[in-house]
């Protein structure tokens, strides 16, 4: 009987772990940041928040895009920025 209770784990440990491994790699994932430039007046995308004073995160402090190309189409919605 032990080795069927031994058997039964060895199953649920082979199902579980693939499903732990997959949970780390999706947590890490890239955030985009639209910052304007305080000399320059120019709207960039970052991936990382901006530390410097040198930037402005443009709309809401908390304002986080999970995409680049959803950060580049709000930055052409932003009137702030300027477009040259």
């Amino acid at each position: 009987m032990s080795i069927h209770v031994a058997l039964v784990g060895a199953y649920i440990l082979g199902l579980a772990l693939p499903a732990a491994a997959q949970t780390t790699t999706t947590t890490t994932t890239t955030t985009y940041y639209v910052v304007q430039d305080v000399k320059t007046k120019k709207c960039t995308i970052i991936d990382q928040k901006p530390a410097a004073t040198e930037y402005t995160v443009v709309g809401d402090e908390g304002t986080v895009y999970k995409t680049r190309v959803e950060a580049e189409n709000v930055m052409k919605t932003v009137k702030v920025c300027t477009t040259e």
